[in-house]
């Protein structure tokens, strides 16, 4: 840092320094370029406003675990979820468990959408063993994928475990106008998609669905 003060406010042979002569020649100038910047500046805050204007608050949200050795007394990847959720500010409405079968599963989501919920998070079953199925008994639920979301956690996912990550199944979809995601069911990665991915924008997504 000290050598690029100096290269910033050399002097010349006579000690004087060029940045203090320069900086009295355009002070006026720079007053000028604050103006402009503190204008461009309410305009960014006036379009991020407008951005988020349909932001719902207060999300609704249902948590499914998918397993068969766990109970809802013994569910650390599910409690993640529901505390990432609850600390920005959401609402988790209900929690529930259900066998690594298709049917069950797609039963318990749309129990969960019946029932009221905004959104459901589903923790297990993404991965690529044979009874994997999550994914498989909810992807036809949607009538509208999101695919932003797999790609960024399986890209933040590498970063933690490196190529693995491509063994994640993670997905989410709209259904009517809900959302529903499906995380895995390690504790590690149901805090990356809770915390990191769901939790701070569910509620801009939710409000761009009901737009």
């Amino acid at each position: 840092m000290g050598h690029d003060h100096d290269e910033t406010t050399g002097h010349d042979e006579t000690g004087h320094s060029h940045s203090e002569h320069e900086h009295g020649e355009h002070s006026h100038d720079h007053g000028e370029h604050d103006h402009d910047s503190d204008h461009d500046h309410s305009h960014e805050e006036h379009t991020h406003d407008d951005h988020h204007a349909h932001d719902a608050e207060g999300v609704d949200i249902g948590v499914l675990t998918v397993s068969t050795s766990r109970t809802l007394d013994d569910d650390p990847a599910g409690d993640i979820i529901a505390a990432a959720c609850e600390d920005a500010g959401h609402e988790i409405a209900e929690r529930r468990l259900v066998a690594d079968e298709v049917d069950a599963i797609e039963d318990a989501v749309a129990a969960l959408l019946d029932d009221g919920v905004d959104v459901v998070l589903t923790t297990g079953g993404t991965g690529l063993t044979p009874d994997d199925v999550t994914v498989d008994a909810i992807e036809p639920l949607f009538d509208r994928p999101v695919p932003g979301f797999g790609e960024l956690f399986r890209w933040l996912s590498y970063e933690e475990v490196g190529p693995m990550a491509m063994a994640s199944r993670a997905t989410a979809g709209v259904v009517d106008d809900r959302l529903v995601f499906c995380l895995p069911g390690s504790e590690n990665a149901a805090r990356t998609g809770a915390e990191k991915l769901v939790a701070p924008t569910v509620g801009h997504l939710l409000g761009l669905v009901r737009r």
